[in-house]
């Protein structure tokens, strides 16, 4: 794809770096020391339009010495190679293990000449998934994320990830370093207790306190990073500056047009959401001035709680100069979502259409909430949805589950393989069909998604208590319990879903509204009351101007 440099319709073809949009997804990060309970955060949009949402299961397993695993390519499903196994694997729901250990990521490419190394044997997603299994903090977690890399060399390209357990929240960034060599560069930074951060398909660390070993076992620490981080840019001619002058993304992923506008915008959406003093960034966010970039971090103006979280993730550009619900792409209902691809051409003009954090093409999305006060069994939540970020609804889904609910889980359903009582069928069912009529239909679906999060939220409260009640006789008892309530929750949620589905199709079909009428003495069947609301005079108004006087109405003439 060729960059836009520009914002100004000044375009250029960029053969030095590389973004990919199938791997398009969003986090935010949430520090305890910014929420309303002393909870940590992160959230995770998965944006793939090949990606089916499901969750992942990994039960704890005990492996015989000697025993290797099979790798897969996360994206592809290709064959890598093996390593040898740990003699133990923690439980890994989701994205979030038992020891309330969460990761998620975005993919931000960089430089071309260091992705896909030959005969690596480690992908991000394996790191991820590996790393949950054998991590019990985030410290732990990106030690081994990142000794996997160096030991089986690294095959994707360069990534961003959150890394959170009920202490601390960490933000790292690592990319590999191509043929001819093994393993990554990479610096992780502890994001400040107080500030939340946030990441969407762009490197985001500029300069950071570089150190040639890093002291895992300090708890004051707040940067690790490659020994080599720096010398490998220098070894390749990309940097010949101080040290404390040098920027990670400035020379392994340096922000350009695409950059600012497809990605950055979407951390400064959800910025300015929770913090204030964001508008003096709305130049850089939408590609006009590349030089004055956004924090790494910033102090919210209030505690964020779950549903605050939720929110952030829920987002079009509403109230900006990019909002997706003015122009005449969002139809006569105002649908802020564009059909592919993000950058089009007309008369030999290349075009593009915004990139929100909410999209048409989420294949799951989650909130992870760990909480340090509770036994590890009962802490870690990963609050769970599929589909479009603003018409999902997230359930609740405790990580010491031993199973998890059938309408979620892998095999059901496929992405081309219909299940109807799969989570992500019935999901898509209801978000497509409102983008047919969105300006009428996302206000029910609004509705609906916010009485029932509240209610699980409410729910929460006292599965806890229950919990740690049965947790004090018996582990075992409580763990059922969380499973049995985890379970329940979510797979009533997608058959209540379904029949919401039915409801919308009945009552908006072919272009009506419709509503019940009271049944009348006499009649032998009732119609229903029928609205039919056609486009709304704006969007009248550009038929007439489009078409003149070809559909005007004549009444004074013969027939």
């Amino acid at each position: 794809m060729r960059k836009i440099l520009s914002g100004l319709i000044l375009i250029i073809i960029t053969m030095f770096f590389y973004w990919q949009d199938a791997n398009a997804c969003t986090n935010f990060l949430v520090t305890k020391g910014a929420t309303t309970d002393g909870s940590t955060f992160i959230s995770y949009a998965a944006d793939s339009h090949v990606l089916y949402g499901e969750l992942y299961y990994y039960p704890a397993t005990d492996y015989p010495e000697g025993s290797m695993l099979k790798v897969y390519d996360w994206d592809s499903g290709k064959y890598l190679g093996e390593i040898p196994q740990v003699s133990h694997t923690y439980t890994v729901v989701g994205n979030m293990n038992e020891y309330q250990v969460a990761i998620g990521e975005t993919t931000y490419g960089g430089r071309k000449e260091l992705l896909h190394q030959p005969s690596a044997k480690m992908d991000y997603g394996s790191m991820i998934y590996i790393a949950l299994q054998r991590s019990k903090t985030a410290r732990e977690a990106i030690k081994v994320m990142t000794d996997l890399a160096n030991k089986y060399g690294y095959i994707s390209e360069g990534e961003s990830f959150s890394i959170a357990d009920p202490n601390e929240v960490w933000y790292m960034e690592l990319i590999g370093k191509g043929k001819g060599e093994k393993g990554a560069v990479w610096v992780a930074l502890r994001v400040p207790d107080g500030y939340v951060s946030a990441h969407a398909n762009q490197a985001r660390i500029t300069t950071f306190p570089y150190q040639k070993v890093n002291k895992w076992d300090d708890p004051n620490a707040t940067c690790f990073n490659s020994p080599d981080v720096i010398e490998f840019a220098r070894k390749k001619g990309w940097f010949n500056g101080k040290d404390k002058d040098f920027s990670f993304s400035g020379v392994y992923a340096p922000v350009n047009f695409e950059g600012a506008r497809f990605c950055e915008a979407r951390v400064w959406s959800m910025f300015r959401k929770v913090a204030d003093g964001m508008d003096k960034y709305k130049n850089y966010a939408m590609g006009f001035d590349l030089r004055h970039r956004m924090p790494l971090w910033v102090k919210p103006r209030k505690k964020l709680s779950v549903r605050d979280i939720m929110e952030v993730m829920r987002d079009h550009f509403e109230g900006t100069d990019m909002d997706m619900t003015k122009d005449i792409g969002a139809g006569p209902f105002h649908c802020p979502y564009r059909w592919r691809p993000l950058v089009w051409e007309v008369d030999g003009k290349k075009y593009f259409n915004e990139r929100a954090v909410s999209t048409q093409q989420t294949g799951f999305s989650f909130v992870a909430q760990m909480r340090s006060w509770l036994p590890r069994e009962i802490g870690g939540i990963i609050w769970f949805g599929v589909d479009d970020t603003y018409s999902t609804v997230y359930t609740p889904i405790y990580t010491s589950i031993t199973k998890v609910p059938h309408t979620y889980e892998v095999g059901n359903g496929s992405m081309m393989e219909w299940s109807d009582d799969a989570a992500f069928w019935v999901f898509n069912q209801v978000s497509n069909f409102a983008y047919s009529r969105y300006d009428y239909i996302i206000p029910e679906i609004r509705k609906e998604q916010q009485k029932l999060e509240s209610k699980f939220v409410n729910y929460v409260t006292g599965i806890d208590e229950g919990a740690l009640k049965l947790y004090k006789n018996d582990k075992k008892a409580a763990i059922d319990f969380l499973t049995r309530f985890s379970c329940e929750n979510a797979d009533n949620l997608v058959y209540h879903w379904r029949d919401f589905y039915h409801y919308l199709f009945m009552k908006y079909m072919d272009g009506n509204i419709k509503e019940k009428s009271e049944p009348k003495q006499g009649y032998k069947f009732v119609t229903p009351k029928l609205k039919q609301p056609g486009y709304g005079e704006e969007w009248y108004r550009r038929i007439v101007k489009e078409t003149g006087d070809k559909f005007l109405y004549r009444e004074n003439e013969k027939k």
